[in-house]
C-alpha cells in the first residue's frame, strides 16, 4: 500500500529514545482579520502603534491590509509557542483603533459588494515594500481580492539532528549511509511531507473548522450552497471549505506537477514556474491603463510564495537569498503545516491539543516508510481532501486507498492507532501529557463527529442565528481575556521598542534608496 503504515508499524522501533527528540522547535503563525464594529472588513491603515508591517518580525500584514499576521520565533515547548502567541494577541488588542475586532474565524467577516474595498497590504514606499504590494496586486487580478481575506494557521516545526543522525545508522542502504547530513536530513523531511500529503484528509476532518461562509464571501461566483441561517451558507457535513475550492486555489498551479520527492526536483519545478509565462496572465496585462504595473510578471507564478501548497519546506533566508536558494545552499531546515484552520474557540486560534496532534503526527510521518508520491497516487489523495473537505462529516463518506473505499472513520482510526506510540514518546521526551491529551480529543472527533470543531461551529451557528452573530459572541469572549491577560513590563517594553525600531528600519529602507521602483521592476523581470 501506498500510504504510510497505519497498523503494522504501531510499535516504534527499540533504539527511538525520548531523549533524541529534546531539541525538537516549533513556531506558529496566525492570520486574523480586522473587523469594523459594523461586521465589516477594517478599513483602516495597519496600526502605527503595532510598529512596521514591513520590518517588525512578529506582527505584520498577509495578503490585504486588514489582514494582520503573528508570527512567534521558534520554542523549545508547546506552552511557550502558545504563550507568546498570546502576548501578541494582546499588545495586538491595545493597540486596536477603537471598534476595530479580530474576527475569530478562517473565512471572513462581512464584505461589500466592491473588491476594491478589501485594501492589498501597504508597506511604504521603499522598492521592496512596493513589490510587496504589488505582488498582492497581483493575486487580487489573478484570483479574486475575496481569496485575500482567508485566515489560517501555519504551524512550523523542526527536529534536531540527533534524530536524523540516528535514523540514518539505521539505513541498509549505502546510498542514504554515505550521505552528508544536511542531505539525509533533507530526505527525511521530503518523506515526512509526503507522507503528511497523504494524510491531509485526516487534518482536516480531525482539525476543520470553516463549514459555513457568509453569502457576501460568494458574490459573482456559482455555488450549490445551502442557507443555515438567515446571513449563513454552508455545505452540509463539510469540514473545512478553506481547503477547498472556495478557498485560495490557483488553477495555473494545476500543471506544474512539483513533486516533493527529491529536493532538486522540487527546487527546479519551482524555478520554472517563475519563468514560464501563463497565457491567462498574459491577457491580464502587466500594468493597467494609467501604466502602473498589475502584476509582477506574467507567469505561472509571480514569487515562488506564490505556489500554493499545503505543506512546505523551509529554510531560513540569508540577505540575498530566495527561499529556493536558501533551500539549494543549506537543505531543509524546518517543515511548514499549512493545512490547519483558524479554531474559532480559541482566543488565539489555536490550541494545545492541535499542537500537540500536529507534532505526533508530524512525528509518525517522519518515522515511517515514504514511498514516492506520483500522479495517481496525487490524484486519489485530491479526491479524499475534496471528500473530507465537502462531506466529511457524512455517514457513508469513504476514503480511497489503492482504489478501495474505506469508511472515514476506519481509515482515520487505524492512524490514531498507529500514532498513540509516537504521543507517548513525545510525553516522555517533554514530561508532560499534552500529547496523549490531543489524541484523545481527536479520538473523541472520530467516535462522535458532533464532537469535530466543524460540526460544533454548524450547530453553534444555527444556535446563534448566524455566523456573524457567533463570530462577534466569540470574539467578545476573547477580548475579555484580552483584557485581563497580564503582560509583563519586560514584554510591554519589548513590544514598544520593537514598534518603534520596525518603523525605524522602514524609514531607513525609503532614505536609502537610490533606484527607482520602475528601475527595480524591470531589472526583476
Amino acid at each position: 500500500m501506498s500510504q504510510p503504515e497505519s497498523t503494522s508499524q504501531a510499535t516504534l522501533p527499540t533504539w527511538v529514545e525520548p531523549s533524541l527528540f529534546k531539541g525538537m522547535l516549533r513556531g506558529i503563525e496566525r492570520e486574523c482579520l480586522r473587523m469594523q464594529a459594523d461586521g465589516l472588513i477594517a478599513q483602516t491603515d495597519h496600526p502605527q502603534a503595532l510598529g512596521s508591517a514591513l520590518t517588525h518580525p512578529h506582527i505584520t500584514t498577509d495578503y490585504s491590509e486588514a489582514l494582520l499576521e503573528f508570527i512567534t520565533p521558534p520554542q523549545t515547548s508547546i506552552q511557550k509557542a502558545l504563550n507568546y502567541l498570546m502576548d501578541i494577541h494582546t499588545v495586538v488588542h491595545r493597540h486596536l483603533p477603537e471598534n476595530e475586532h479580530l474576527w475569530p474565524m478562517s473565512m471572513p467577516c462581512m464584505l461589500d459588494e466592491d473588491e476594491e474595498n478589501i485594501r492589498l497590504a501597504e508597506y511604504g514606499s521603499s522598492n521592496i515594500g512596493r513589490f510587496k504590494t504589488l505582488y498582492r496586486r497581483g493575486l487580487g487580478v489573478r484570483y479574486g481580492r475575496r481569496m485575500q481575506t482567508i485566515a489560517g494557521v501555519h504551524y512550523n516545526l523542526s527536529f534536531p539532528d540527533s534524530v536524523f543522525s540516528a535514523l540514518q545508522q539505521q539505513e541498509s542502504d549505502d546510498l542514504f549511509k554515505n550521505m552528508s547530513l544536511q542531505d539525509y536530513r533533507s530526505h527525511r523531511y521530503l518523506g515526512l511531507i509526503r507522507n503528511f500529503i497523504r494524510l491531509t484528509p485526516l487534518v482536516m476532518f480531525l482539525l476543520g473548522a470553516s463549514p459555513t461562509v457568509q453569502p457576501c464571501f460568494m458574490h459573482g461566483r456559482e455555488h450549490h450552497m445551502l442557507p443555515l441561517t438567515r446571513g449563513t451558507l454552508y455545505v452540509p457535513y463539510s469540514t473545512a471549505l478553506r481547503m477547498g475550492n472556495f478557498g485560495y486555489q490557483n488553477s495555473a498551479q494545476k500543471q506544474l506537477g512539483i513533486h516533493y520527492n527529491n529536493l532538486q526536483d522540487y527546487l527546479s519545478g519551482l524555478q520554472q514556474a517563475v519563468k514560464t509565462p501563463y497565457l491567462a496572465f498574459s491577457r491580464l496585462g502587466l500594468d493597467d491603463a494609467q501604466g502602473e504595473p498589475l502584476q509582477i510578471n506574467d507567469h505561472v507564478l509571480q514569487i515562488e510564495n506564490e505556489y500554493y501548497s499545503l505543506v512546505r519546506p523551509k529554510q531560513v533566508p540569508q540577505s540575498g537569498e530566495t527561499p529556493s536558494q536558501a533551500l539549494a545552499n543549506r537543505g531543509i531546515g524546518y517543515i511548514e503545516l499549512r493545512a490547519v484552520d483558524i479554531n474559532p474557540y480559541s482566543p488565539i486560534g489555536i490550541d494545545e491539543n492541535t499542537a500537540g496532534f500536529l507534532e505526533t503526527l508530524a512525528t509518525y510521518c517522519l518515522l515511517q516508510d515514504s514511498p514516492a508520491l506520483l500522479e495517481p497516487e496525487m490524484a486519489e489523495i485530491e479526491k479524499n481532501q475534496a471528500e473530507v473537505v465537502n462531506r466529511g462529516r457524512a455517514e457513508n463518506a469513504v476514503i480511497l486507498v489503492d482504489g478501495q473505499r474505506i469508511p472515514i472513520e476506519t481509515w482515520a482510526q487505524g492512524y490514531l492507532d498507529a500514532m498513540q506510540p509516537m504521543s507517548q514518546l513525545l510525553n516522555k521526551t517533554y514530561n508532560n501529557s499534552i500529547y496523549s491529551n490531543a489524541m484523545r480529543v481527536m479520538q473523541q472527533r472520530i467516535h462522535e463527529v458532533n464532537d469535530s470543531l466543524s460540526a460544533m461551529v454548524v450547530g453553534d451557528t444555527r444556535d446563534a442565528g448566524g455566523m456573524w452573530q457567533l463570530g462577534y459572541s466569540l470574539l467578545q469572549d476573547h477580548e475579555e481575556l484580552f483584557g485581563q491577560y497580564p503582560l509583563t513590563e519586560e514584554t510591554e517594553r519589548y513590544f514598544d521598542e520593537l514598534a518603534q525600531s520596525s518603523l525605524q528600519q522602514q524609514q531607513a529602507l525609503e532614505q536609502e534608496q537610490t533606484m527607482s521602483f520602475s528601475d527595480y521592476l524591470a531589472a526583476y523581470r
